[in-house]
């Protein structure tokens, strides 16, 4: 996956499609990011540059759980690629 900001806004509908909301927040994440599964919340360090911001969303989508029937076909698409490579 090529480390743009197109590729990076199809992560991001991902997430928004199954309910979560994403949101760019300075502070101290280890990771970079946290997770409120509650309030369904992803928090992304603002000062990650789009590469990071890639790689942080790839790690998130598939730890999170997210409902396959919820996205859309183009969405679901993605997910499986992703989901995929990590089973490598």
């Amino acid at each position: 996956m090529k480390f743009n900001q197109h590729n990076l806004d199809k992560l991001e509908r991902i997430l928004t499609e199954a309910g979560y909301v994403v949101r760019y927040e300075r502070g101290s994440f280890q990771s970079g990011y946290c997770i409120l599964e509650e309030k369904k919340v992803v928090v992304l360090n603002k000062f990650l540059n789009p590469e990071g911001r890639i790689n942080t969303l790839l790690e998130i989508i598939p730890a999170i759980g997210i409902n396959y029937d919820l996205l859309t076909h183009e969405s679901q698409k993605l997910y499986e690629s992703i989901s995929a490579q990590l089973k490598l």
